[in-house]
């Protein structure tokens, strides 16, 4: 189930009386008519994407420069439809730009790029790099003393077969990384299983983790929001599986 209501005004920003509801989503998707190879990854993250930029994430269109607002990393660059989407909805680029989706001269590549989609913290798409450029940024806020400002990296279930992920996972319990948060959407399409399931390897290495329906908007919103005193966070949404 979804949930359409209005956020709470703490999860909007000044310039977002336009904003639509997440009914509006599919007009802004469709406005993107170029050749794109990944619309199942694109639709998987839709929800998750909306319920953190609509009701979690502390970062405006006028604070992406700032250094304690929160940041979202999209390790799952491919198929970045949804992600666009939700961008231009709460005022980070003006939607006229998603009918020239990935086209040669459009800022909106089939893979985001940093350089040139505002509000996006990473250019994009080649999998296992999200996570641990996500260590290395919460170490890094740590080193300048923010301890405020929290991570966010949403990957997708098949970027666990990739060995960088393992070893930032490895290292971020132990470390203690409260700032980090991982948003694993799982549409079954991983090689390799794990036994327990996906969250339970995050739970093995000192993460704290929960798993939830990922089209279920006030069940994401609770784990989102979940206490997880010294620990990193993983948060498992299932979705369908990809045809």
């Amino acid at each position: 189930m979804t949930n359409t209501t209005a956020a709470p005004a703490h999860g909007r920003h000044a310039a977002s009386a336009a904003i639509p509801d997440f009914a509006g989503l599919p007009r802004l998707i469709a406005l993107m008519t170029g050749d794109e190879k990944h619309a199942p990854a694109a639709h998987s993250t839709l929800d998750a994407l909306w319920v953190l930029y609509d009701r979690v994430l502390r970062v405006t269109p006028d604070a992406v420069d700032d250094p304690g607002r929160d940041r979202f990393l999209l390790s799952k660059g491919h198929g970045p439809m949804a992600y666009y989407a939700v961008l231009a909805a709460h005022g980070f680029f003006d939607e006229s730009l998603l009918p020239g989706f990935g086209s040669y001269d459009s800022p909106l590549g089939h893979h985001p790029d940093r350089l040139l989609v505002p509000g996006a913290e990473i250019g994009s798409g080649s999998l296992g790099h999200g996570l641990p450029i996500a260590v290395g940024t919460v170490l890094g806020l740590r080193a300048q003393g923010l301890t405020d400002p929290r991570v966010w990296v949403l990957i997708g279930d098949a970027e666990l077969d990739e060995g960088s992920n393992h070893e930032a996972i490895a290292h971020a319990g132990p470390a203690g990384l409260e700032q980090l948060h991982t948003l694993v959407i799982d549409n079954a399409s991983a090689t390799h299983g794990w036994p327990g399931g996906i969250a339970s390897r995050f739970t093995s290495a000192g993460w704290a983790a929960e798993t939830v329906d990922g089209r279920d908007h006030e069940a994401l919103y609770a784990a989102f929001t979940a206490p997880h005193p010294s620990r990193p966070l993983a948060v498992v949404a299932r979705v369908e599986p990809k045809g």
